[in-house]
This record gives structure tokens, C-alpha cells and sequence, in this order.
């Protein structure tokens, strides 16, 4: 590396350091808890003022993974307790009777939505899993496994989930999602199911996603691969795929930067490049259409945070696995947009929704989507790789 490149990797690491203790966690800690009730409210207005009391499922249990990741990372008691609040009400009110978890609440734990997918229940297991590392407790450990061969099993079984649609179709999302939780739980588990997971996902998202006719990975394939040429079947979401190649990434780090896991982790993070980069503006756009014509979703063009997020912590991956500059160029435009135009100077954290040219049109900090979970992510592993990179 240039001295150029240490003092910007350096100043990168000194933001994120300063901003996680100083800005992200005591945003949600002072006004996300609910001291009442246990758990953690996301819906709050751009200067943390609660705006709904129905609560997302999906952050009871990211709040959990990340809270914990932060007790363990940063020695934060505080963080450990909120972790704890967070895992203790998913366990008291997040399950229905048949296992299957609950996508929003009430305050006090009463059911308010069901859907058909297993997201939920992959993110209460991460935070089971991390804070049994946090809290050094074996329990945990043994609940996270138990309820990952529960989702598997969900996935699995005839009929237990609601078909999205009236045809055979496969998921990009929980795929390439089951790789980063099965990762998360070899931290405390050597179970085989493990390991399992992740060389399935791998294959199946080499057999049946990725698409080099059209330089990308695809949201929604056919039960063989096939390619569906409809709007719903032609949709590019460069986030995900960015965030599946630093999975990739990630595996091939812990298998000793195994080479085929470094190629496909960075050949997908090259087609998310092209497909999602916007030269006009920078950043990363939510949606494109692999045949080029017009996307259907509303957002098409907007910038999110979360696939901001994701590039960063996927170009610091990749230039760490290859050495290569222009993943380090990569990291570096999407940082420096992302700190350019999301952070909100007068309240603290980020804004969630711009528009394509970066204002605002939103200036909510949470919602049943977003929380503390891709910020905060990002911020905690970037920090670390930061330091094995700069040594």
C-alpha cells in the first residue's frame, strides 16, 4: 500500500471508531429501548421521537446480534444488557404456536403480523449466537442451532411456508442469507449442519443464480435456474449482491482464503459494481432490469442505506482477499458518498431514503425496515478489517 492509501484506510478506521461509541449505539440505546416491555422500537422520527409502538421482529433479533457484537467488540455492559432484553422478549413473544415466528408485534408482545418467510427466525438465531459469545453462555449456543435445523426444517417441509407465488420459483435472499447465519453460529457450534448450509447455498447460487449472460446475480430463478423473463424474474438488486459477495468472502477467509470461494465472492462484487454504481450521482441504486428495460419498484433509482453499507464492508473484503486497487477504489467511493450524504449532522444517525441525486426524502431514522443493524454492521466489521489490513 501507498502512504496515501494507510492514511486513508486510518482515517476511515478513526470515523467509524468514533462514530459507533459516539453516534449509531447511543442513538438506539436512548431512544430505542423499551424499558417497559423489553425489546427494542424502531420507528422512530428523524430526531429519535417514538412514532409507532409496533415492533419489528426482524430487529428484535438484529438489535440482538448487533447489541451482543458490540458488548464483545467494544466491552460495553450496557450493550450486553440491551442484548439480553432483546433476546429474552423474542423468546416470550415472538414465537407462534407452530414454531413459525412473527413478523411485528405490539409493545407488549401481541401478534400484529405473520408473513410466509423465515427471516425472523435467521436473525433471532445470529442474535442467540452472538450473545452466547457476548454472555458466555453455552445456552444460547444450543437454542441458535436448534432453531436454524428449525428453519431448515421450514424450508423444507410441503406446504409449512405459503408459496410467494402460483409457480415454482427460488430465492436469492434466503440463500445467500443462510451462508452468513451459518457462518455466525460456527463461532459457537462445530455441529456438521453447519458447514452443510453453507457449501449448499454456494452451490446453489453458482448453479442457479448467477447469470453471466447477464453480468449479475438474479433475485428470483426458476426451480432448475431457469431464467423467468418477466419484471418480477429480470430484477437486479445490486445491495444483495454485494452483500452476498462478502459473505462469499467471508467463508473463503475462514477456509484459508480458499481461491474458487475468492473468485466467485469477487466476480459477483464486480457485476453489483457495474450493475448498481451510479457515475452520475455515486452510490449504489436499489434495482436495475437485467434486460435493461424499465425496473417495476417505485425506488428503482433511490439510494438506500443499506446497499451502501453492504459495498462498503464488500470492497474492504475484496481488496483484503486480492489486493487489488481498485477494490480499494471501490471502498473508497462508496465511504466517502455514503459519509458525504447520509449522516444527519443535527440528530445523529444516518438517513435511510434519498432520492437519486442524494436529498432527502425521508428523514425518519426507523421504521419496520430500518434499525440498528447494516450501519452498525458495517461499522463493527470494517473496523476490525481495517485493523488486519493496516496491521
Amino acid at each position: 500500500m501507498t502512504t496515501e492509501q494507510i492514511e486513508y484506510l486510518r482515517s476511515c478506521r478513526q470515523r467509524v471508531g468514533m462514530d459507533i461509541v459516539a453516534d449509531i449505539l447511543p442513538f438506539w440505546l436512548e431512544n430505542g429501548l423499551d424499558k417497559e416491555n423489553g425489546g427494542i422500537f424502531t420507528c422512530l422520527d428523524r430526531d429519535g421521537t417514538l412514532m409507532d409502538t409496533t415492533k419489528s421482529v426482524w430487529f428484535q433479533g438484529r438489535w440482538g446480534y448487533i447489541a451482543s457484537l458490540a458488548a464483545i467488540r467494544l466491552g460495553s455492559e450496557e450493550c450486553l444488557d440491551a442484548a439480553a432484553s432483546a433476546i429474552d422478549f423474542i423468546e416470550a413473544h415472538c414465537f407462534d404456536k407452530d414454531g413459525h415466528m412473527y413478523f411485528a408485534v405490539t409493545a407488549d408482545g401481541k401478534p400484529v403480523q405473520k408473513r410466509r418467510y423465515v427471516f425472523s427466525e435467521c436473525f433471532a438465531a445470529i442474535a442467540m449466537a452472538e450473545y452466547s459469545l457476548a454472555a458466555e453462555d453455552p445456552e444460547y449456543a444450543e437454542k441458535a442451532v436448534a432453531l436454524f435445523k428449525k428453519i431448515q426444517w421450514m424450508l423444507a417441509e410441503p406446504g409449512f411456508l405459503p408459496p410467494k407465488f402460483d409457480f415454482e420459483a427460488r430465492g436469492h435472499s434466503i440463500t445467500m442469507m443462510l451462508i452468513n447465519v451459518a457462518n455466525v453460529l460456527k463461532q459457537v457450534s462445530d455441529d456438521p449442519v453447519l458447514d452443510e448450509q453453507i457449501d449448499k447455498s454456494i452451490r446453489e447460487l453458482k448453479k442457479y443464480f448467477m447469470k453471466p449472460e447477464f453480468g449479475s446475480i438474479l433475485e428470483m430463478v426458476g426451480p432448475n435456474g431457469e431464467f423467468i423473463d418477466t419484471l418480477a424474474g429480470r430484477v437486479i438488486n445490486p445491495g444483495h449482491c454485494m452483500e452476498t459477495g462478502w459473505f462469499i468472502l467471508d467463508i473463503a477467509k475462514s477456509r484459508g482464503w480458499d481461491p474458487d470461494l475468492v473468485k466467485m465472492g469477487t466476480t459477483i462484487i464486480d457485476w453489483a459494481w457495474k450493475w448498481g454504481w451510479d457515475e452520475e450521482y455515486g452510490g449504489m441504486i436499489n434495482f436495475r432490469d437485467c434486460k435493461g428495460f424499465p425496473p417495476q419498484d417505485y425506488s428503482q433509482d433511490m439510494k438506500f442505506w443499506w446497499p451502501q453499507c453492504e459495498t462498503i464492508l464488500a470492497g474492504l473484503y475484496a481488496y483484503q482477499a486480492t489486493g487489488d486497487d481498485k477494490y480499494l477504489e471501490m471502498h473508497k467511493k462508496a465511504f466517502d458518498y455514503a459519509y458525504r450524504v447520509f449522516p444527519d449532522e443535527q440528530y445523529g444517525e444516518w438517513y435511510g431514503y434519498l432520492h437519486r441525486d442524494g436529498t432527502v426524502a425521508q428523514p425518519a431514522k426507523g421504521n419496520l425496515f430500518k434499525g440498528p443493524f447494516h450501519i452498525p454492521r458495517m461499522m463493527l466489521k470494517a473496523a476490525a478489517l481495517y485493523d488486519e489490513i493496516l496491521g
